[in-house]
């Protein structure tokens, strides 16, 4: 076949695609253009909502170094605690407000102030701010001397075995409350437990300084 032969059929072949190509756009043309307004629409919609998460973590986490800031000074000037509940009373950040508003309430031993705080934290997530919201009620508890009512937190938590809240904190929480309570050989055992398990930590040297203590009382 001639080189002008073999050049005319490709020249055919291209016509009769972009013929077929213009019958085929001129047949759908309305589906073709709706498609294409529909992945518009899509990419705008999925762009509109990264502008708003982004925005949304912005003004969190501006909300969030309020709350922490005006923590810090609270126990230099009292009258920052209306401005910490109207904080905390605010989106998602709501149950890390209330914590610290209970946390300052505990040091100040206020005990009903700090229950009062803590069950305006919604249970809806089994992070580490529910946990430490559960051991800031026990501890509480453990101050009223209503050592049961703390041991009944603890134990539910215990059976949890939370793994985003440091479990040695809340078994030493649990044998303080039991040696509190005057059950001296669980709370021996269970601070023994914990300073075999957690030899590195903090409240594993806490441990074993208490078994130490206890053992001699015997």
């Amino acid at each position: 076949m001639k080189r002008k032969e073999r050049k005319q059929l490709k020249e055919d072949e291209l016509a009769t695609t972009l013929t077929k190509f213009v019958k085929f756009a001129r047949k759908w043309t309305k589906q073709i253009i709706a498609g294409f307004v529909a992945v518009v629409l899509i990419c705008v919609i999925i762009l509109g909502v990264k502008v708003v998460k982004a925005h949304n973590v912005k003004k969190e986490s501006f909300l969030l170094n309020q709350i922490f800031e005006i923590s810090t000074e609270l126990n230099n000037d009292s009258t920052k605690v209306e401005e910490l509940e109207k904080l905390a009373g605010k989106g998602t950040l709501t149950r890390i407000g209330y914590l610290e508003l209970a946390s300052y309430w505990f040091e100040k031993e206020e005990w009903d102030k700090t229950i009062e705080c803590l069950k305006r934290i919604p249970e809806r997530n089994k992070d580490i701010i529910y946990y430490k919201a559960k051991d800031l009620v026990a501890q509480v508890y453990i101050k009223q001397k209503k050592y049961e009512d703390a041991l009944k937190i603890y134990d539910k938590i215990e059976a949890k075995k939370p793994k985003n809240f440091p479990f040695d904190v809340i078994l030493f929480h649990k044998a303080q409350a039991l040696e509190q309570k005057g059950d001296i050989q669980q709370a021996t055992e269970l601070y023994m437990k914990i300073r075999d398990e957690f030899q590195q930590s903090y409240y594993g040297y806490e441990a074993s300084q208490k078994v130490a203590k206890l053992e001699k009382k015997k």
